[in-house]
């Protein structure tokens, strides 16, 4: 018998199916997963792969921590933040545009809060 209050997955397997997404408003109804306070992302990106446009109007605070592989740009207006060794994160806040840049394969664990609907983009690009 299973608890519907109880999901159990695997990160690189449920979160292509949403884009990386494990955890927000965009799941389904009566899902664990659903949060409006939340959203978790398992981001793997392959090397040359980029945000596919400037994310901007930011209402969200984000949260961006390299897990494994390096060399991960978060382009923000005043700066570039490199990810370069496993642990290495960068929080910004509301109001703060940002994209990014995979230089070399890199697997990213992101928390953003909250969970607002709207912000969907076009799958990342190769550049």
């Amino acid at each position: 018998m299973g608890d519907d209050r109880v999901y159990v997955g695997k990160a690189d397997v449920d979160g292509p199916r949403e884009g990386g997404w494990l955890l927000g408003h965009f799941m389904p109804e009566g899902d664990p997963r659903r949060s409006g306070d939340v959203e978790v992302k398992w981001g793997v990106h392959a090397a040359g792969e980029a945000r596919s446009r400037w994310a901007t109007g930011e209402r969200r605070t984000a949260l961006l921590v390299l897990v494994s592989g390096g060399r991960f740009r978060v382009e923000l207006p005043d700066r570039t933040v490199l990810l370069a060794e496993p642990g290495d994160y960068v929080v910004w806040g509301r109001g703060v545009d940002h994209s990014w840049y995979a230089e070399r394969e890199s697997v990213l664990l992101t928390v953003r809060w909250p969970s607002v609907p709207g912000y969907r983009v076009e799958p990342p690009v190769r550049r």
